[in-house]
């Protein structure tokens, strides 16, 4: 510790000014700037006077002087090396901007409030929202270095002093002793003065890191919107299966009843009973598995809304048209639309920022303390200004060795921001390989949906031919059965291939970084408020 007098500043501030040629001349003069900076420490370190009122104005002028010092450049990520096209190379010809609000593009009410009770409900996102919470606490602790830290003490001793072999007549075999009462109040303040940036740098770490959590919450929100989509359609395509198999069961009965009463007449041999009879447990198994798919399907869509998985939800009765006008905009806009891609870059600029802490880890750290108070040996005496006492000092600290700790932690923050930089840049063409990949799935499943709904009539129209020709004697039972085969089969496939295209169409929407309508984020308020 040193104590400042006034005759002294101007020639700290002398020296000070030579810090500030240290931090512009560190990579080509490190080992002159070491010198300098030893030879500074070791003038202060003979500072040793007493503080008097005067020389607590120019420390005050000495603090401005310092504030005003540069910090450590900050470092500036490089080019990403991405070449991004104007346009989509899959986009299809009725494509539109991209918009918010893409739930309600499915004109089921349902949906949404499923999805708004699943973002208001859902443990997994308040467990996110609390990362956040902690994230936001985590900045405020960090970002408190940048102010002085003040204190208030109160404290009393009392010591006793033997006084053996004193010269006192009368008293020169005896111990004498003596008691010392002492009292004191103080106001303490303590300030590391962020010269070089280095406290700033690693508060823009932490408020980077919290805006990092904030887009990951962001993006864990989206996901869960369009996981809860997904499954109401997982849910409702369960329930249209259960149906067409409980149809096409009851189909089934119908003919083996039919069958039955030809061959009670004798008009049809056994074996056609027989087909008939099996055709008719085969469809009742369908129909238990489809059943069985369903009830699953609901208790998972429960699990994602917070609800306990009674089976309670029910589900629409079909899965509804998919919207006509296809989300595009341009790919350059989901590098800033995307919530992951936003926690990326902000995870690069917080490696960025520790670079610029690690480096100004390297210079001088000089700080300041003061503390006023009263103290006396009588506690009534605290409050007489007569008692009153008042410190400043300073201390400047410069790491010499350290066994290569420094330097080796600059090395390892470079290292992780090229890390950051590879995963942004990967996370990038991921985003943009998912679009691409969802518009041809979005043109492909289209032309396999139709091609089905084609083979669906054309099945239809068979198994009634078949049925008539069956009745007259011209047809085998094994062709009735086959066109009910191919009828229920064709159905079933259309359907789940229009499931097919509503997965498609949300993974697009989440893709593009399409956001949803959510009119109040109580959760994100409540975690970055202060």
């Amino acid at each position: 510790m040193l104590v400042y007098s006034c005759r002294c500043t101007r020639e700290i501030c002398c020296q000070l000014r030579n810090l500030r040629i240290i931090s512009g001349s560190f990579d080509v003069g490190t080992r002159a700037c070491w010198r300098r900076v030893l030879r500074l420490r070791f003038f202060l370190g003979s500072l040793t006077h007493t503080v008097t009122q005067v020389g607590g104005v120019c420390v005050v002028s000495l603090l401005a002087f310092l504030l005003g010092c540069s910090a450590a450049p900050p470092v500036s990520h490089p080019y990403l090396g991405l070449v991004v096209p104007e346009q989509w190379s899959s986009m299809p010809t009725d494509s539109i901007d991209v918009e918010a609000g893409w739930v309600g593009s499915f004109n089921d009410l349902k949906l949404e409030a499923i999805v708004m009770e699943a973002i208001e409900h859902n443990h997994d996102l308040r467990a996110a929202a609390a990362r956040l919470s902690a994230a936001a606490s985590t900045a405020r602790i960090v970002g408190a270095d940048l102010l002085p830290q003040i204190s208030a003490g109160l404290n009393g001793s009392q010591q006793r002093q033997n006084f053996v072999g004193l010269p006192i007549p009368g008293f020169e075999d005896d111990v004498l002793s003596t008691k010392f009462n002492l009292f004191g109040v103080s106001l303490d303040t303590s300030w590391e003065l962020d010269v070089w940036g280095r406290i700033r740098a690693q508060t823009s770490a932490a408020y980077a890191d919290l805006e990092a959590v904030q887009a990951d919450l962001s993006a864990a929100r989206l996901s869960l919107a369009g996981q809860t989509a997904k499954a109401w359609f997982a849910v409702t395509e369960a329930k249209q299966q259960a149906a067409l198999a409980r149809t096409t069961l009851k189909s089934y009965q119908i003919t083996a009843d039919q069958v039955r009463s030809r061959f009670e007449r004798g008009l049809r041999p056994s074996l056609d009973l027989r087909l008939a009879l099996s055709h008719v447990g085969t469809a009742e198994a369908l129909y238990q598995e489809r059943q069985e798919q369903y009830e699953r399907a609901i208790r998972q869509l429960e699990i994602l809304v917070g609800r306990y998985p009674d089976g309670l939800i029910e589900g629409a009765e079909r899965l509804p048209d998919i919207p006509t006008a296809t989300p595009a905009g341009v790919p350059a806009d989901v590098l800033s639309r995307r919530p992951d891609l936003a926690a990326a870059e902000r995870q690069l600029a917080a490696a960025d920022a520790r670079i610029t802490q690690a480096r100004a880890s390297l210079y001088p750290r000089i700080s300041l303390t003061t503390s006023t108070g009263t103290i006396s040996d009588q506690l009534r005496d605290l409050t007489d200004g007569d008692f009153f006492v008042w410190s400043i000092a300073g201390n400047l600290l410069q790491p010499i060795f350290e066994g290569g700790r420094l330097l080796a932690d600059l090395d390892r923050t470079e290292a992780v921001a090229r890390e950051a930089l590879e995963r942004y840049t990967s996370i990038a063409l991921q985003a943009f390989s998912e679009v691409e990949s969802a518009f041809v799935a979005e043109a492909l499943l289209a032309k396999r949906e139709e091609a089905l709904h084609t083979a669906a009539e054309q099945a239809i129209a068979a198994h009634g031919l078949a049925q008539d020709r069956y009745r007259s004697g011209l047809e085998k039972f094994t062709t009735v059965l086959d066109a009910q085969q191919r009828e229920l089969n064709a159905e079933s496939q259309r359907i789940a291939v229009r499931r097919l295209r509503l997965d498609v169409r949300i993974n697009l929407h989440l893709a593009l970084g399409g956001d949803f309508v959510y009119e109040h984020d109580e959760q994100e308020e409540e975690a970055t408020s202060s």
